[in-house]
């Protein structure tokens, strides 16, 4: 009788649990493909479109890596390819308007020059930040140095 009655409780709560989390569960699950199915090819995104930049945000000390004025989501920056160098390499630059690669870029740290952007210099994002026009998360009281501030 015992085991019935178990029974009977854990069929009761196992059609609850499903009753409660069927609507969770019945929503669309989303994939990296979005609703494309796997027969097709998605499209893949125009990069070709340049975003406009926002107005560059002043810098803060001497050797302060400028800000990306733009938003990068959606870049690839890593072993193969770098989606920053398609705007901003030295023979894309001009037809993109984009600020080119510093000189600097491309030496090694021994101050060796190299023909292509030096692997320390190669993933951006490990020095350069997206500008946010955003409120500090935590107060500070640092002000940058005089020789920035121009005065």
């Amino acid at each position: 009788m015992k085991k019935i009655a178990l029974f009977l409780f854990l069929a009761v709560t196992w059609m609850a649990v499903g009753t409660i989390a069927s609507p969770a569960l019945a929503q669309e699950i989303k994939s990296l493909r979005n609703a494309v199915p796997l027969d097709q090819e998605p499209t893949p995104p125009d990069f070709k479109k340049w975003q406009q930049d926002q107005h560059p945000l002043p810098r803060d000390f001497v050797q302060q890596p400028p800000l990306i004025p733009h938003t990068i989501e959606g870049y690839t920056i890593d072993i193969r390819q770098n989606k920053c160098l398609t705007c901003h390499s030295w023979t894309m630059y001009k037809e993109t308007g984009a600020t080119k690669v510093s000189l600097t870029h491309f030496r090694d740290r021994m101050g060796t020059e190299l023909s292509d952007i030096s692997p320390q210099r190669y993933f951006c994002v490990a020095c350069h930040a997206p500008q946010r026009d955003a409120q500090p998360l935590v107060g500070n009281t640092f002000q940058p140095v005089r020789s920035v501030k121009g005065k």
